[in-house]
């Protein structure tokens, strides 16, 4: 098969990936014989397209799915899309508002219709880009949260906990989005630091002349005051405890009380207690049996209750009650100030405290085993450092608040009778049986919640639900189930490790009794080469299609991974992604290279054949073992480097310029070594170049070949290796290294042979060296004329006769400049061996390491000497 003189990714990518999904060769089915390897995708919203955190993301989910699928697993990777409520219920609101229409004019039902329009529309967008990447899903199974299985599972969920207990309706203080005029969980709000500003203000004493002062950011809320309360053994403020202060503006009487938690310290050592507004305010608040006045309507609005500025945004309040305060003499001063701000997760939005009826989880008991499989490693966190934030977490855990205030997502199962009574069911006729059921007797009206779920209470079943969604209900796993899971890896951020991670495990416990994955991989945030987190607003967020178009999904994929650390920032820059695609055109050309070779049966293997085979065979096994280790502990960056590394410089560089045979004819079995070592280099680069790979696998046969393709084909399984081989080679490296670096030097051209003699113990392979360095005669001996420039590798003495081209007296001078710092080196060395302490301290492999640095720098100090005629 003939491939093109450069490398176009356009030409190959969209017919590879065709014949992949025609010839079904990512679908899985459970197959006893073989072992199961399954990966579920972190849903992507419906609303979203593809960002550079899912290209790294979905990189590395196929990287594992492609390698275990080539192991011979049976490997499934279940895609899917997340209903995101508060994401497209914003998106379908927005595009109502464009339309001159809101879901309030519509009602529930047709706002509904229109939603779901929205998402047949624009929700399946995601998923065709990552075919774009080369993901290898099985998207015969792709599903979706809303769908009406996994809803199903979802309402069997919610009236299974509620019928356990562990599901309750309660008033509690919750955090309030504005924006998306819904209850967050405190696990959705993200803290910023803002600039702000603090009010200091006088509140009249009442029947007095004098005034008390607070400090507060918010002088927008004073409306809603219910008290002021300062520190009880605060000899300032004692004298008046007891009495009423007057809030300005609107002249309403509050108390002044005595708290414990008032900071002496803080501002004026006063605080304008709010409950309404202010968790801790609320919990003084209730101490003190005070009045709570909410003055904000659930889009951020100022509400009747507070009696002036009716209607005005928060913000524009704040700053107008700013001025009224300053004009009327009640503000003393402001103050800048650095502080934190609660934001919404999804909006952005800058979140309310706010005294709400809601649903919640009960998540002590939920959350136990999923704390202690992951502290004993059962469920193994990757990188483990992670492990001490969750565990702060789970021993910490708050009980989840899962009602939403929103129409689109899965709606609550919960009904309630003309008594406000309450039964989980279904659908109505099973909710009319629990309460006959339940309380003997028929209601005589219904009505269902309002609310929807959280819409991470459908994605925490999101490893079950995917293969039996029934299971919740029937207690018995399907087949489906019962094989893939528990799934095997699940990579993901670790901004949801507690949003999603934790609740899927605490999930598999609930319901299957097992661990839902057994490895967690973490990936970093992909930043700009600044540091700065990638934003459409900041203008440093590439278009990740753009790039496959421009540098080809291979490009992409690997210049993703070239600095992706577990757990660690990537910082992109697309000199990274033109790395990738110089990398793709050096193997492209290492092929069109060998493939110009043609073979000559008469021909007999030579012997610099004969070694470059031994060696790169060995290089290529020991490689392999190191792919091991880094694939076991999810150094996945690092596999692709050691790949990178094997295949530019030992491959390309070394091995390919040791067989190029001079006439451009070579032996049947040095060109079948050949092609055989690169057939298992195109196996092994596979899951990090999947289009590339699979274009030159078909090229490189000259036979038709017995798999269908490339990733399908038998993994390269490691074998043993000899050491021995692998220092042979490091000896001839440095040496023929050395030896260019004196033709570059002294301006000799590579064509130019030179003399070489040899003397010392150590083993290098000749034929290589005398090849590679362009060497005319090799002998062993020591030096023989002052034209001879020494070499010194490990324990051998090369002396390299360059003749005329030769300069003594430079030669000498970098001589000595050369032993005064090895003898400078050899000195450390020997004060690090004199210290009693190190010597019966440090482990034996140190100690041996450095008695073998002191041994090394002797011998080329003494060989240094001899080339000095000292």
């Amino acid at each position: 098969m003939q491939v093109d003189s450069r490398y176009q990714p356009r030409n190959i990518e969209s017919r590879w990936y065709q014949f992949w999904l025609d010839q079904g060769l990512f679908r899985s089915t459970p197959d006893k014989e073989k072992q199961a390897y399954t990966i579920v995708i972190p849903p992507p919203n419906v609303t979203g397209v593809l960002h550079m955190g899912h290209m790294l993301n979905n990189t590395l989910q196929d990287v594992l799915i492609r390698r275990a699928r080539m192991q011979g697993k049976e490997a499934c990777w279940v895609p899917g899309t997340d209903h995101a409520s508060i994401a497209t219920e914003a998106k379908v609101v927005q595009k109502l508002k464009e339309e001159g229409t809101s879901k309030e004019e519509l009602g529930r039902e047709a706002f509904l219709e229109k939603a779901w329009e929205w998402k047949e529309q624009y929700g399946g967008i995601i998923l065709e880009q990552l075919k774009k990447l080369g993901a290898s899903c099985d998207w015969e199974r792709t599903r979706f949260t809303m769908e009406p299985e996994l809803s199903a599972a979802v309402e069997d969920v919610f009236i299974d906990l509620y019928d356990k207990g562990l599901i309750y309706r309660g008033v509690r203080m919750v955090n309030w989005d504005p924006k998306g005029r819904t209850a967050l969980s405190d696990d959705e709000v993200i803290h910023k630091e803002v600039d702000s500003k603090l009010y200091y203000i006088n509140y009249p004493i009442e029947g007095t002349e004098d005034h008390i002062a607070i400090a507060t950011v918010r002088p927008e809320t004073i409306m809603a005051d219910a008290a002021i309360c300062v520190h009880p053994e605060d000899e300032r403020y004692r004298h008046l405890i007891g009495k009423n202060a007057v809030i300005p503006l609107i002249d309403r009487s509050i108390p002044i009380l005595s708290d414990e938690y008032v900071d002496p310290e803080f501002g004026t050592g006063c605080l304008k207690v709010t409950p309404a507004h202010d968790l801790n305010d609320y919990e003084i608040g209730l101490r003190h049996s005070l009045p709570v006045i909410d003055l904000l309507d659930d889009s951020g609005r100022l509400n009747e209750k507070a009696v002036i500025h009716v209607g005005s945004d928060r913000f524009v309040a704040r700053k107008a009650i700013g001025k009224e305060l300053e004009e009327t003499g009640y503000l003393l001063r402001t103050e800048d100030y650095r502080t934190k701000v609660g934001c919404s997760e999804r909006t952005d939005a800058v979140v309310e405290p706010r005294l709400s009826t809601q649903w919640f989880l009960k998540m002590e008991d939920l959350a136990q085993p999923a704390l202690e499989n992951v502290m004993n490693d059962r469920v193994r966190l990757h990188p483990s450092k992670f492990k001490n934030m969750y565990r702060n977490w789970m021993e910490n855990v708050r009980d989840w608040c899962i009602s939403r205030q929103l129409w689109w997502g899965h709606r609550i199962p919960a009904w309630y009778d003309e008594n406000g009574r309450i039964v989980a069911a279904r659908n109505e006729q099973e909710a009319r049986k629990k309460f006959k059921d339940t309380f003997g007797e028929d209601p005589k009206q219904l009505r269902q919640d309002e609310d929807v779920l959280d819409t991470w209470f459908s994605s925490w079943l999101w490893p079950i639900s995917v293969f039996d969604p029934k299971v919740f209900r029937s207690g018995q796993p399907n087949e489906e189930l019962s094989y893939y899971f528990p799934t095997s890896d699940l990579v993901t951020a670790p901004e949801i490790l507690f949003f999603w991670v934790a609740r899927m495990i605490m999930a598999g416990y609930e319901w299957m009794d097992d661990l839902p994955f057994k490895n967690v991989y973490l990936t970093g945030i992909v930043r700009d080469k600044k540091g700065r987190k990638m934003s459409k607003s900041l203008g440093n967020s590439p278009d990740p299609l753009e790039l496959i178009d421009r540098f080809g999904a291979d490009a992409v994929r690997t210049g993703m991974l070239f600095s992706s650390p577990a757990g660690n920032d990537l910082l992109y820059d697309e000199q990274l992604v033109e790395q990738g695609r110089n990398f793709a055109n050096k193997i492209w050309n290492a092929f069109r290279l060998v493939d110009g070779w043609k073979e000559d049966e008469q021909a007999s293997t030579g012997k610099v054949e004969q070694e470059a085979n031994e060696w790169f065979s060995n290089r290529l096994a020991a490689a392999k073992e190191e792919l091991e280790q880094a694939y076991a502990s999810f150094r996945i960056a690092d596999a692709l480097m050691i790949l990178y590394r094997l295949i530019w410089d030992d491959f390309c560089s070394w091995y390919l310029e040791a067989m190029k045979p001079k006439s451009g004819a070579m032996d049947p079995s040095s060109l079948n070594a050949v092609r055989g070592h690169f057939d298992e280099l195109l196996k092994l680069l596979h899951p990090f170049m999947p289009f590339l790979t699979e274009e030159l696998w078909h090229a490189l046969s000259v036979e038709e070949r017995v798999d269908k393709s490339i990733c399908r084909s038998e993994y390269p399984e490691g074998t043993s290796w000899a050491h021995a081989s692998l220092e042979k080679f490091m000896v001839t490296e440095e040496l023929i290294t050395a030896i260019r670096a004196q033709r570059s030097q002294r301006g000799i051209s590579p064509k130019e042979p030179l003399d070489l003699v040899f003397k010392g113990e150590g083993q290098f392979y000749e034929h290589m060296l005398v090849k590679l360095a362009n060497i005319k005669s090799l002998k062993e001996g020591g030096k023989t004329s002052s034209g001879q420039v020494g070499i010194r590798v490990k324990q051998l003495e090369f002396h390299l006769d360059l003749g005329a081209f030769s300069d003594s007296g430079e030669d000498r001078e970098k001589l000595i400049k050369e032993r005064d710092y090895l003898m400078g080196f050899l000195r450390s060395v020997e004060a690090k061996l004199s210290n009693k302490r190190f010597v019966e301290g440090a482990p034996a492999d140190v100690v041996e390491r450095e008695r073998m640095k002191q041994k090394d720098a002797q011998a080329k100090i003494d060989a240094i000497g001899r080339e000095l005629n000292e």
